[in-house]
């Protein structure tokens, strides 16, 4: 008589050819390299970098959601986040809600209506790996964790832009913490559109991913590195500890349950 042993089998999925993940690191490995240049340089140089980031950015998400989850929820997305981000982006310019009154400055390139085209691809670059992370902890609250992990990210964000004119706000009233170009109004904003947002897309998309798909490693770095790179760019670049401080908080507690989940909870 023999004896076997069993072993379970793990829930592995099969993996991407290693062109397709050389593809999607190459794309991700340089809208991170065009990130680490953005404090160097300045004048139309910094211009050009400003947009191309947000396109190569986009782009790298974009492919990730497209080899994870596959075509419908790549070219779904793709189209409800754009016009979504442009609608909201066109009504807040035109009415001053509900992020406050803002205007953005034809630096960023080519307007539909008074919008830059690039806007709503940096909606784009971050709604997919905000709702990648609220699938993976939120539960029900899938809206609510999404709408304020959209908000945080923009602490960084905004700062950062009309600092260096992208666009200006006019401020009436109270002002995000250490940020008194930007008015409070517009983190209840993106906290509102952002819920927004992530509940439709939440309603809209698959959830379940590709038989070969990649690992989440992209959103893992993508994300992680947004968090390192807003801290380290306020503290030693752009001299503004307190955002550093401020947006990093907020940002790192609405993301740290993730990694704890990815690296430390279920397979």
């Amino acid at each position: 008589m023999s004896i076997r042993h069993y072993s379970p089998r793990r829930n592995r999925r099969g993996r991407m050819s290693p062109r397709m993940n050389a593809l999607l690191a190459t794309v991700l490995a340089i809208a991170i390299s065009l990130q680490i240049a953005y404090p160097l340089i300045d004048g139309e140089a910094l211009r050009l970098l400003t947009i191309a980031v947000v396109y190569w950015g986009a782009g790298a998400m974009l492919l990730h959601a497209l080899m994870a989850y596959g075509s419908r929820y790549a070219f779904t997305y793709l189209g409800f986040t754009f016009f979504y981000a442009l609608l909201i982006e066109n009504i807040g310019v035109a009415t001053s809600w509900p992020f406050g009154e803002y205007s953005y400055s034809p630096d960023l390139g080519f307007q539909l209506f008074s919008v830059p085209l690039v806007v709503p691809f940096a909606w784009i670059m971050i709604a997919h790996p905000v709702l990648v992370i609220s699938r993976r902890i939120a539960g029900f609250w899938v809206f609510l964790y999404g709408g304020v992990a959209m908000a945080a990210w923009d602490l960084f964000l905004d700062p950062l832009m009309v600092t260096s004119g992208r666009w200006t706000w006019k401020v009436t009233g109270a002002h995000v913490p250490f940020q008194p170009e930007v008015p409070l109004s517009n983190t209840f904003g993106w906290l509102l559109t952002g819920m927004g947002l992530i509940a439709l897309l939440h309603l809209m998309l698959p959830r379940d991913r590709r038989k070969i798909s990649p690992s989440f490693s992209a959103v893992d770095i993508f994300v992680a590195w947004t968090l390192f790179s807003g801290v380290i760019g306020n503290l030693f670049f752009f001299h503004r500890p307190g955002i550093a401080l401020f947006a990093g908080s907020i940002f790192g507690a609405v993301t740290t349950p993730y990694f704890f989940a990815r690296w430390l909870g279920r397979p």
